[in-house]
């Protein structure tokens, strides 16, 4: 990758325009989660390092284009001020007079916080005028929210070729991480994927059988490929229209020398319930009234040894309706496995997506993997295959 990061960059007595990702939920005026505020302190700190002044601009919600005070990033100065162990000074807007007036007379150790760009309607539009008002302010500009990189927006894309730019360093273990996972990895690699749906995954399989040794298809996705090679599924979730498509990845991957994993065994209720009554079943035994909600044992095993055999692993998605106790089990075991293997250093792990983290956490895997990204869409994007903007302009600017 072609992108600089700020070692690369003269950073003193500068005005560094910080592009970030504070869109945290917030519950009658107080954040209720702040980790994504918590995980900027490096940069914020390698910024005051190098003796720049850390300006940061960030969208919070959609207010398309309209100001609105639930959406001021104002109510966010506590906990900024309590995560970079810094004095955070506000500006009502993030171009114009006001916010250059306030940009001007940052001293050494402040913060800038400038308002919401959404505020702007032209943000979302990419608005070359908009990135030349916020190029006003600065002297570098600097990206960490990769979670906005697959946005081409006024300040995550058009920005960055108006100054000298590089990334920050939540974004550049994130970049580095997903480089390692599929840019140029330690082979064997392999994937897991689940969730619901074939068709919202449908690029991001085409692209991974193209890339990886292994894939694993688990949760209700692989419902729909057990139907496809004719298996019975009861009254599973799937997605009977996507059967012909299931057969085509399958038929590529073959192609493609993609070995793909599907359960071998399966656990089947009548009901989704913690308390109902449940079964393992070789995955051809599916009965008409009933429902597959986790693999089983064998499958596993059979998981978990794919593991073993790999040296590069990538994770979207449960293997099983993991939010109900016992139809976590296949998901839970496959996470420890993976993260026992990750902490004897067997292993490179990467893990994205919303249901991926929860899963992850939930089971105690989480900390032991390489990499978790909490990018949602960007992740997906990145794991399709498609060019990130935000990622784009870097690499263009460097």
């Amino acid at each position: 990758m072609a992108w600089k990061t700020l070692d690369d960059m003269d950073l003193e007595g500068k005005r560094v325009l910080v592009r970030v990702d504070i869109n945290v939920p917030v519950v009658d005026g107080m954040v209720t989660d702040s980790t994504r505020i918590r995980r900027l302190k490096p940069t914020v700190r390698d910024i005051f390092a190098a003796g720049g002044k850390p300006m940061l601009l960030s969208h919070f919600g959609r207010p398309a284009g309209e100001r609105r005070a639930n959406l001021s990033l104002q109510q966010l100065i506590p906990t900024l001020e309590r995560a970079f162990e810094a004095p955070v000074v506000f500006a009502a807007d993030c171009i114009g007079p006001a916010a250059e007036a306030a940009a001007n007379a940052l001293a050494p150790g402040q913060v800038l916080l400038l308002e919401n760009t959404r505020f702007h309607g032209e943000e979302t539009k990419n608005d070359p005028d908009l990135a030349k008002a916020m190029a006003r302010l600065g002297e570098v500009y600097c990206n960490d929210a990769f979670s906005a990189a697959h946005r081409a927006h006024s300040s995550t894309e058009a920005l960055a070729r108006l100054l000298p730019a590089c990334v920050g360093r939540l974004m550049q273990v994130e970049l580095e991480a997903l480089e390692a996972a599929l840019g140029d990895p330690r082979r064997p690699v392999t994937a897991v994927v689940g969730g619901a749906k074939v068709s919202s995954k449908l690029e991001l399989l085409s692209n991974l059988i193209t890339r990886v040794d292994n894939l694993i298809i688990g949760g209700g996705m692989a419902n729909t490929f057990l139907a496809a090679k004719g298996f019975p599924i009861g009254i599973s979730l799937a997605e009977r229209l996507m059967m012909d498509t299931a057969n085509e990845i399958m038929q590529r991957a073959t192609e493609l020398g993609c070995t793909i994993v599907l359960p071998s065994d399966i656990v089947v209720a009548h009901k989704l319930d913690s308390d109902a009554p449940y079964e393992t079943l070789p995955a051809d035994q599916c009965p008409d009234d009933a429902m597959i909600l986790d693999a089983g044992p064998d499958s596993i095993d059979r998981i978990t040894k794919v593991f073993e055999d790999s040296r590069t692993l990538i994770w979207n998605g449960p293997l099983g309706a993991f939010e109900v106790e016992p139809f976590d089990t296949a998901t839970n075991a496959a996470a420890l496995k993976a993260a026992a293997l990750t902490r004897a250093g067997q292993l490179t792990s990467v893990a994205g997506g919303g249901d991926t983290v929860s899963a992850l956490n939930a089971s105690g895997a989480g900390n032991d993997f390489s990499y978790i990204s909490t990018a949602g869409g960007a992740f997906l994007e990145w794991m399709e295959g498609k060019t990130l903007p935000g990622v784009a302009a870097l690499n263009d600017a460097a």
